[in-house]
């Protein structure tokens, strides 16, 4: 092999980027013309095909002439964008997928300012061109405009332009190109992408990019090659960031990315992207290399979890009726295996053996992992989110982490949009007209601000709006932020909700669940009217009677309930309470199920 090329891709969701990648996949010759290949071959996640995100970075290869073109598919939440620099630095360059309907979408805009600013060259590919809806000059000029605001440089702007269509296989420079096939795409790669800085002739380094767990190779590092070659069973060495050897070892499993498939190999060279198996201590932005090498590889250092929440078993009374994890043990060994493959996540033991803490990045990668352990069927209780303060090694002073968010939103909503940022106690730094009646703004704002904003921002914008988070610094205490106003309605009874008693309860609040729902003592079953919890009986039954009326039964007619999602849920609770999450339900519980044990924990506060 004489060459190698490596590139990253950026696509909003459907805008088509896995299918596209399955054609380069099939018409690269990588696959029998009989062999059965599934559709959508990089979303192996199923979280990832629901939410339309991407949560783990991905890397695949094909072979085009005598050049191998290792492709990485980015995250684009900021949630999970704390490795996005590292990914982008595998990479010479990026491939924008846009929709020629939709157009690019704001959500690219975190993913491709972070490789703009980096100094990675682009390629535009305007996917979905035989949509009957395309309108690629207006797309093209919407690309520009994008470019333009996140301080693209003129050699960035003066970027290739590929029109394709993934689901039927062609990809072509000009419009009027017979469409037959997608070489055109593998040669701009080629001819576009630089090919990797290297030095081959010195010793080996490389550094590590991400990090997962596999339960037959262990730790799993993966990054690109700097320097050197390696090869299976050299002696190498293992330095952390401040060049402090955390780790001696042998290379004992290396393996190279082909297809879909991650393939043993003998050895590798530098430029090419690949993963080295048996290292225990090793970590993400480490730098692996031979035992002569003395400085680490430059790299971008771990962002600290901003967060904490506890995870516990579930205790209520209808623990273990769905899920058949139940136990300290097992709940204890899935999350210090998460802490394993994920870099974002720190788990450490309370005082409880029942329960742990897990910190992390945001609320989206939390409920990333809550829905993932309840669909291997955990039962858990998920405690509110409390953010991870700081003390100033000179004064001793209380400092939080603080994010910078940026916010795309219709100029009709920018005044209560302001308003409520204002409100969670965040300091706005620039605000500006990005065209087409749209403004863009920056704020400063402590973390836990920024908790259970989501909703109410989409609400606020009619759901137009587009906000992206990533941590900035840890900065003063912020001062006291209002949280929920409104008590809660708290089930005094076991069994199952009765129609009647919930319409009775109606004039107090808004309810969470609907008739013949299982409830227990201390589950929260709705929003009351006013600040005060307030004790209810949602199973009174209408009383009957022998006694003959003329006029008829009333019937019963509920009020719509207010169901809540997983990520909703954990915004929506107070300290002094939980959610409930098992394989099929998500409810909403008081922390002490007992009102005498509520009174008293109530009192110490």
């Amino acid at each position: 092999m004489s060459s190698i090329r490596n590139i990253a891709i950026i696509a909003h969701v459907d805008h088509g980027k896995t299918t596209l990648i399955d054609t380069m996949l099939k018409q690269s010759g990588l696959f029998r013309d009989n062999q059965t290949v599934a559709e959508r071959a990089m979303d192996s996640n199923d979280l990832e095909k629901e939410r339309g995100i991407t949560i783990l970075a991905k890397c695949t290869s094909v072979q085009w002439k005598d050049t191998k073109i290792n492709i990485i598919d980015t995250p684009g939440h900021a949630d999970f964008g704390g490795e996005v620099e590292r990914i982008l630095s595998m990479v010479d360059g990026v491939v924008l997928l846009v929709d020629a309907a939709e157009g690019p979408m704001p959500q690219t805009k975190f993913v491709l300012g972070k490789a703009l600013k980096l100094g990675l060259k682009p390629i535009v590919v305007i996917n979905k061109i035989d949509r009957s809806d395309a309108r690629e000059i207006e797309v093209l000029d919407e690309i520009f405009e994008l470019f333009m605001s996140s301080d693209a440089s003129n050699e960035q702007l003066d970027f290739p332009i590929i029109y394709a269509s993934g689901r039927s296989g062609w990809a072509v420079k000009d419009l009027n190109d017979p469409r037959e096939n997608v070489s055109a795409l593998f040669d701009i790669i080629l001819e576009h992408v630089e090919k990797p800085e290297s030095e081959p002739d010195a010793p080996f380094s490389m550094l590590v990019t991400t990090r997962e767990y596999d339960s037959y190779l262990g730790r799993v590092l993966t990054g690109r090659i700097k320097t050197g070659t390696a090869k299976i069973n050299m002696p190498i060495k293992v330095m952390n960031i401040d060049g402090k050897t955390v780790e001696n070892g042998r290379v004992s499993k290396m393996l190279s990315f082909i297809g879909l498939d991650r393939i043993p190999i003998q050895s590798a060279v530098a430029g090419d992207i690949i993963v080295i198996a048996g290292l225990e201590n090793a970590n993400v932005a480490d730098t692996i290399c031979a035992p002569e090498v003395e400085t680490p590889l430059e790299a971008q250092p771990i962002d600290p979890p901003t967060l904490s929440m506890i995870f516990s078993i579930n205790d209520s009374p209808l623990a273990g009726k769905e899920g058949d994890k139940l136990t300290s043990r097992v709940l204890r060994a899935r999350l210090f295996r998460e802490a394993e493959g994920n870099v974002a996540i720190n788990i450490s033991e309370t005082e409880s053996t029942d329960s742990f803490e897990v910190a992390g990045r945001g609320e989206l990668q939390m409920g990333v992992l809550i829905e993932t352990m309840r669909r291997e069927g955990f039962e858990l209780s998920i405690s509110r989110p409390t953010v991870l303060y700081k003390s100033d090694p000179t004064t001793g002073e209380r400092l939080e982490p603080m994010e910078e968010v940026q916010i795309d939103v219709d100029e009709e909503y920018v005044g209560s949009v302001v308003e409520s940022m204002n409100f969670r106690k965040a300091t706005m730094t620039d605000m500006r007209s990005t065209g087409a009646g749209k403004t863009r703004i920056l704020f400063l704002a402590p973390s836990r601000g920024l908790i259970g904003y989501h909703g109410p921002f989409l609400t606020e914008t009619r759901g137009t709006g587009v906000m992206s988070r990533i941590f900035h610094s840890y900065g003063p205490y912020a001062g006291k932020i209002e949280g929920r106003r409104n008590g809660v309605l708290i089930s005094t009874e076991d069994g199952n909700s009765v129609a009647y008693g919930l319409w009775q309860l109606e004039d107090r609040g808004q309810m969470f669940i609907g008739s013949g729902v299982a409830v227990y003592k201390g589950m929260i079953i709705g929003e009351h009217n006013r600040d005060n919890d307030l004790e209810v009986n949602p199973l009174r039954a209408k009383q009957l009677t022998n006694m003959r009326t003329t006029s008829k039964d009333e019937a019963v007619r509920l009020t719509p309930t207010r169901l809540m999602s997983l990520e909703q849920a954990i915004a929506y609770i107070q300290d002094d309470e939980r959610v409930e999450v098992t394989p099929k339900s998500i409810r909403l519980r008081k922390a002490y199920l007992n009102p005498t044990d509520r009174k008293r924990m109530s009192k110490k506060d």
